[in-house]
């Protein structure tokens, strides 16, 4: 592993880490001043493809990048500040749609997001 990658996959690490590409690239900055943007947007795109990091659209935000890619599991989006976190409900939503309103497809994978207002911006 590249010093350039082991640095995106530290900013990366956490619990409940959402970030967009240039947040990952200021924060890979500080810790290794030479990385380039590009290098940063070529490794998130390397790991989205070897499915360690997940690549989240909540709307017509920046994408951002889910290094939760190995645990199943939902979004849920603040619909003031984008603050994104994970939620692990139980149950199984791809069961949950009968086959009324499969219309035919074979259903292999399930994206809920959850939208409401977070604590910090309901206080504002």
């Amino acid at each position: 592993m590249t010093a350039q990658r082991r640095v995106v996959a530290e900013v990366l690490d956490g619990e409940h880490v959402h970030l967009t590409a240039d947040e990952v690239h200021a924060r890979a900055v500080a810790k290794l001043p030479e990385i380039s943007r590009a290098t940063v947007y070529n490794t998130l795109g390397e790991l989205v493809s070897l499915g360690e990091v997940l690549e989240v659209s909540t709307d017509q935000r920046a994408k951002r990048y889910d290094p939760n890619a190995h645990r199943p599991h939902h979004h849920l989006v603040c619909a003031q500040c984008g603050a994104i976190r994970d939620v692990h409900p139980v149950g199984n939503p791809l069961a949950d749609l009968p086959d009324s309103e499969r219309f035919g497809f074979t259903v292999s994978d399930v994206e809920v997001t959850y939208r409401g207002v977070c604590p910090n911006c309901a206080a504002a």
